[in-house]
C-alpha cells in the first residue's frame, strides 16, 4: 500500500496561512492605518456623539440655568440662552477626541488634535458671537447712554470682530500664517476703497446720523426732493424709509446726512394756520363777534394747546380781493395726524356755526362788471365838429305873426 503524498497538504496549509496573514494585516491596517476593530469603535464614538448631542446639550443648558437662577442679574441668563447652539458641539468634540485616541491620531500635532482644537475654537467664538446681543440688551447703563440703533450697530460690529478673530485662530491652528493674508487684504482694501468711495461715505454718514440722533426707526421724516415717510431701519449703507403709500425707499445715508431733514415725530404740537374770508358787507360788530367766539372756542377746548406754551390768535388780517380775511393761528396738543384731522374738522364745523350766528357768510371769489349805456362814441375830429353843429339849435331870424 502506497504512502499519501504530504507535499500537496503542506502547500495548501502554507497558502492558508499566507491568506490568514493577509487577512490579519488588512484587519490591523486597513482603517486609516488602524485596525478595523478600532475603526468600528471610532465610528461608534462619532455616532454616539452626533445622536446624543441634543440630549447632552439640553442637560448642560438646564444645569447652567438652574445655577444662574440664584443670581439677580439678567446678564448671566442671557448668556446661558446664547450658549444653547455652541453647547451642541461639546459632545461632537468629545466623540472626535475619543475617536482620534482609538485610531492613534491623538498626538500634539496630529490631524485629529488639530480638528479637535479647531472645533474648540469655533465653539468658543460662536458662543462669544451669540452672547454679544443679549449682553448688550441687558445692560441698562448702555441703553441709557446710546440709542437702540447705535447698540444694534455696535452689536453687529463686535459679532463681525469675533468671526474674524475666530477664523484667524483656526488658521493659526493649521499653521497657516495670518500676516500675509492680512497684508494681502490690506492691498486689496486699498484697491477696493478707491472704487468704493460712496460706500465709505455712506457708512460715515450713517455713523453721523446715529451720533446726532437725527431720527430713529418709527420717526416720520421728510427730506425735500428725496423722500417723505416713516423710518423703518438704519443700515450701514442706507436707510429704509417707507412712504405713506407703503412703498419702501432705500435712501443712501449721505443724502440724509447732507440734506436738511424735518423730523415730524419730534413735534411738540401740530399747527393749524387758516385764512378765513367773510363777505365785505360784514359789519365791524359781526367781525368782532366771529373773532371772540372762535378764540373762545379754541382757548377752552381741551385738545388745543394754550398760551404761553404756544401762540394762539384770531385777528382780522387783510382785505382781500373778494373778502375780509381773518388769520386763525392755533396748535393742537396731539401730534397724531388722524387726531389732528379730527380736531380740524371739529373746528371747521364750529366756525360755520359762528359765522351763521353772526348773520353773515363766507366769501368766495367773485367779480362785478359795471355797464354804462351813456358812454361817448369816438369820432374823428372833423366829423365830431359837424356833429356838434347839427346838434346846435338854429335861429330863423324872424317871428311868425
Amino acid at each position: 500500500m502506497s504512502q499519501p503524498d504530504l507535499s500537496i497538504f503542506n502547500e495548501v496549509t502554507e497558502e492558508a496561512q499566507s491568506l490568514w496573514a493577509l487577512a490579519l494585516d488588512v484587519w490591523d491596517t486597513s482603517f486609516l492605518g488602524a485596525s478595523v476593530g478600532q475603526g468600528l469603535l471610532a465610528v461608534l464614538a462619532l455616532l454616539a456623539g452626533l445622536l446624543l448631542r441634543g440630549l447632552i446639550a439640553k442637560w448642560l443648558i438646564g444645569f447652567l440655568r438652574r445655577f444662574v437662577r440664584r443670581t439677580l442679574t439678567p446678564i448671566d441668563d442671557a448668556i446661558v440662552d446664547a450658549l444653547a447652539g455652541p453647547m451642541k458641539l461639546i459632545p461632537v468634540i468629545v466623540s472626535i477626541y475619543v475617536a482620534g485616541i482609538v485610531l492613534g491620531f491623538g498626538g500634539d500635532n496630529s490631524m485629529g488634535s488639530r480638528i479637535v482644537q479647531s472645533l474648540i475654537a469655533i465653539s468658543l467664538f460662536w458662543a462669544l458671537h451669540n452672547a454679544v446681543k443679549p449682553v448688550a440688551n441687558s445692560l441698562d447703563a448702555l441703553a441709557e447712554a446710546l440709542t437702540p440703533v447705535m447698540i444694534d450697530w455696535l452689536t453687529k460690529a463686535f459679532q463681525i470682530i469675533f468671526i474674524i478673530v475666530g477664523a484667524a485662530a483656526v488658521l493659526e491652528i493649521w499653521s497657516i500664517p495670518v500676516g500675509p493674508i492680512v497684508a494681502g487684504l490690506g492691498l486689496f482694501g486699498v484697491a477696493v476703497g478707491l472704487g468704493a468711495q460712496d460706500l465709505f461715505k455712506n457708512l460715515i454718514a450713517g455713523v453721523l446720523i446715529l451720533t446726532e440722533r437725527r431720527f430713529l426707526p418709527g420717526d416720520w421724516v421728510k427730506v425735500d426732493g428725496v423722500v417723505e415717510g416713516t423710518v423703518e431701519k438704519i443700515n450701514f449703507r442706507s436707510t429704509v424709509v417707507r412712504r405713506f403709500d407703503k412703498g419702501p425707499v432705500y435712501v443712501p445715508n449721505s443724502k440724509l446726512s447732507d440734506n436738511a431733514v424735518t423730523n415730524f415725530s419730534r413735534m411738540t404740537h401740530r399747527r393749524i394756520s387758516w385764512a378765513i374770508g367773510v363777505e365785505y358787507k360784514t359789519t365791524t360788530e359781526q367781525l368782532a363777534f366771529i373773532r371772540d367766539k372762535t378764540l373762545d372756542f379754541v382757548l377752552n377746548h381741551p385738545e388745543f394747546a394754550k398760551p404761553p406754551e404756544v401762540t394762539t390768535f384770531m385777528r382780522v388780517d387783510a382785505f382781500g380781493p373778494s373778502s375780509i380775511d381773518f388769520k386763525l393761528y392755533a396748535f393742537t396738543v396731539t401730534t397724531n395726524w388722524t387726531e389732528w384731522l379730527r380736531i380740524k374738522e371739529e373746528l371747521a364745523f364750529e366756525l360755520m356755526k359762528i359765522v351763521h350766528e353772526a348773520g353773515t357768510s363766507f366769501a368766495f371769489p367773485s367779480q362785478t362788471v359795471y355797464v354804462d349805456d351813456g358812454s361817448e362814441v369816438f369820432l374823428p375830429p372833423h366829423l365830431k365838429a359837424e356833429a356838434q353843429k347839427i346838434q346846435q339849435p338854429t335861429n330863423s331870424g324872424g317871428e311868425s305873426g
